[in-house]
């Protein structure tokens, strides 16, 4: 019995390979953790936030922070702090779905266009550098101006500057990946296209596109806050961030609060997605 406990495994060195992992990946670490904060922010937000984010007390208006009101209150008596919580929730929903969507349809194209090639690739590329020539924002705020405000429409306009990137990846990518041996070797073996793709193309493809797709995720949330501020986006009373900000900035003079927490978090959202999808294009890289 003794010589059988001495032969399991212990969990000891599990756990210090894991931070001996993390301390040798900083920007992985700092950036999941600063990412996963956000995430659980938006989640457990009922648990977290002492206050209805909608409620209003019209005597308690434009508070400084203090004990009952962590960041203050804004100009209808609301909780900043609550509010920004909730925010993380909304934020975290439009990175999922914006860049999910743009996902599902770049992706597919840009590896159409990288295993068709001639006329299909010329045609899709030729509808990717039409979507390239506007600025992302620009292009949003026009595709928000006709469809109108909202959520809904925020999240289509944000994936349509979006699509583009994906589609180009995913082109290089299977330009790059077709021409490998084990590719060939599958065609001549007479293996579908459909099973070369998920098997050889996607399988090897999934790394950069993971990276991408954090980095596509401080863009998401930069363009929903602008619009947002613009009055183009999510509509008050919804706890956004950027719809926190423009109903703050006429109460500078007064209160600089209402304007401050919600770009505290923007700010601070961008960097862990941006630091995380450095520290992961360096750790997926094969070269360094």
């Amino acid at each position: 019995m003794s010589a059988i406990i001495t032969q399991l495994p212990s969990r000891k060195p599990r756990t210090l390979r894991f931070f001996r992992w993390l301390w040798r990946h900083p920007a992985v670490s700092t950036g999941g953790f600063i990412v996963s904060l956000i995430v659980l922010m938006g989640v457990f937000a009922p648990l977290i936030a002492r206050h209805d984010p909608y409620a209003q007390d019209l005597i308690d208006t434009l508070l400084s922070p203090g004990a009952d009101h962590w960041f203050g209150t804004d100009d209808y008596g609301r909780d900043i702090f609550a509010r920004v919580i909730y925010g993380a929730r909304i934020s975290i929903i439009e990175v999922v779905l914006s860049v999910g969507l743009a996902m599902i349809i770049g992706i597919p194209l840009g590896i159409i266009a990288g295993m068709a090639g001639r006329y299909t690739d010329m045609i899709i590329m030729w509808f990717m550098d039409m979507l390239f020539a506007f600025p992302g924002i620009v292009l949003a705020i026009l595709v928000v101006s006709i469809l109108g405000g909202g959520l809904v429409n925020l999240l289509i306009a944000i994936s349509l500057f979006a699509i583009p990137v994906y589609a180009r990846l995913s082109r290089n990518l299977t330009l790059g990946l077709k021409q490998m041996e084990y590719v060939e070797a599958a065609q001549a073996l007479g293996l579908s296209n459909y099973r070369i793709i998920v098997h050889y193309i996607l399988r090897n493809a999934i790394g950069p596109i993971i990276v991408q797709s954090t980095l596509t995720a401080g863009t998401v949330i930069l363009a929903a806050a602008s619009l947002s501020f613009l009055g183009l986006g999510v509509q008050p009373p919804m706890p956004e961030w950027g719809t926190m900000m423009s109903d703050g900035r006429n109460f500078l003079g007064i209160n600089i609060y209402l304007s401050l927490f919600p770009g505290l978090a923007i700010m601070l959202t961008v960097l862990g997605f941006n630091v995380l999808g450095d520290g992961l294009r360096d750790l997926l890289d094969t070269r360094s």
